[in-house]
């Protein structure tokens, strides 16, 4: 059997360098907040120091800078629909152009209203695609609506619209569409959140859209004998892989393959959209462990992938849509991979040299990971708290320790530059230091697209 790194070396060899419309598929992973810092931190976690992610094996790599219209530090709504639309907007609006103002709820606006004369829809990969005939899906572990997905399909002043947002995707043609959010699709009658009183999740059935919120139902589906699919497994965000129960939830992993499965049937190709959201959430809440599990089964599913498709027709794109605070202190000793008996890169500093736990300026110890905002700062000298140890800094509920306090849940992006790395069918055109925009103009390429 090959591995993985000779499956994409021998794509590598095979493809030409700049064909437009090489790609007959694309497939656009993206690891939401995951900076290089996370990278960096899951491969240590689970290989260790030397070893290497799936993602990390693919041959073209760029340094990608992620600024809003509007925002040194970007959020998730433009910096993706960037990715998707190649046009710069400002921070908080999906897939409209740069002069739309965000409007929150709560402003005054209703579900559906962003204001008069306020900015105006700017095409979005998957419609161009569609218009060629290719099949289109996206998959996450957020809500569907959230501002990553979102950005695909919908165009709308703010990204915490989330019923609009439903409403959009009903009608947006999209072939497979998975992963959370249910309660945006029903009426409050049914224990949702709409108070308009439709049942989206009827209305796409009525659209021959196969529809599963449970992962028995999931399962079930074939692939081969499902024209459409829509699943939304949980009513707000999946869990994270951490918590999940696989007898509830499908993996990311599984819905990927499903989502390649379905989509793999057009003649004309497809392009697939996969979020890994949750591994953002963690890092806003300073729980590395969480945010690492979440970046494993994120490169699991990318490992999946490489494995199921032909890469001299598809182009794998990993990235990230914006970096967080996350940090990587001291000098330490190598950790090697995180085991049951190993805290590893989740423990503390020991010194490179005699192994000691190394400490700071008052004596105490200190923890690999840490942020550089965040709720876990102790209040005055950290020598008037109990040490830190191993097991709590190794523990599932820890959050880490930050230089500057936010309230729970917090911790804000960084705006530092975040990677990609890319294989397959037109993969050798990403390359260097790119704004994200343009990554959009080189997926375009790849695909033929006029």
């Amino acid at each position: 059997m090959r591995t993985t790194s000779a499956l994409i070396l021998l794509a590598a060899l095979a493809t030409p360098a700049h064909a437009d419309g090489e790609a007959k598929n694309v497939i656009v992973f993206i690891g939401d907040g995951m900076g290089p810092t996370t990278v960096t931190a899951a491969r240590v976690f689970r290989y260790g120091e030397a070893g290497e992610l799936h993602m990390e094996s693919l041959p073209r790599t760029a340094k990608i800078r992620t600024f809003s219209h509007d925002a040194q530090t970007t959020d998730s709504a433009p910096s993706m629909a960037a990715y998707m639309t190649g046009v710069k907007m400002n921070n908080e609006v999906l897939s409209m152009s740069p002069d739309t103002i965000a409007v929150p709820p709560g402003s005054g606006n209703t579900v559906d209203n962003c204001g008069t004369a306020n900015g105006t829809p700017v095409p979005t990969l998957f419609e161009q695609a569609r218009a060629r005939g290719k099949a289109v899906g996206a998959v996450t572990t957020t809500r569907v609506t959230h501002a990553t997905p979102a950005a695909t399909y919908a165009h709308i002043c703010h990204r915490d619209l989330e019923n609009a947002i439903a409403v959009q995707a009903v009608g947006s043609g999209l072939d497979v569409l998975l992963g959370g959010g249910r309660r945006h699709f029903l009426p409050t009658t049914a224990g949702g959140s709409r108070t308009d009183g439709r049942d989206l999740t009827a209305e796409v059935a009525a659209q021959g859209y196969t529809v599963a919120t449970s992962k028995s139902a999931f399962t079930a589906i074939d692939p081969a004998t499902t024209s459409k699919l829509v699943g939304l497994f949980t009513s707000s965000h999946m869990s994270y892989e951490l918590d999940r129960d696989p007898s509830l939830e499908p993996s990311l992993t599984e819905m990927t393959v499903k989502a390649i499965e379905l989509l793999s049937k057009d003649p004309d190709g497809y392009v697939l959209v996969v979020e890994g959201g949750r591994i953002d959430h963690a890092l806003h809440e300073t729980n590395a462990k969480r945010a690492l599990v979440d970046t494993i089964a994120f490169d699991d599913a990318i490992a999946a992938t490489i494995a199921k498709v032909d890469l001299t027709k598809t182009l794998i794109v990993v990235t990230a849509d914006h970096d967080h605070t996350m940090v990587i202190n001291g000098y330490a000793k190598r950790t090697g991979r995180t085991t049951d008996s190993n805290a590893g890169i989740l423990g503390l500093v020991k010194d490179v040299v005699s192994g000691a736990l190394a400490r700071d300026a008052e004596g105490m110890p200190y923890s690999v990971l840490g942020f550089g905002n965040g709720e876990n700062r102790v209040a005055g000298a950290r020598s008037s708290v109990p040490a830190l140890t191993d097991d709590i800094t190794a523990a599932a509920s820890y959050h880490q320790e930050a230089g500057v306090r936010m309230a729970p849940g917090g911790e804000t992006h960084g705006g530092g530059d975040v990677m990609l790395m890319a294989a397959g069918a037109g993969s050798a055109r990403f390359k260097g230091t790119l704004i994200n925009t343009q990554v959009y103009g080189l997926l375009r390429a790849a695909l033929g697209l006029p």
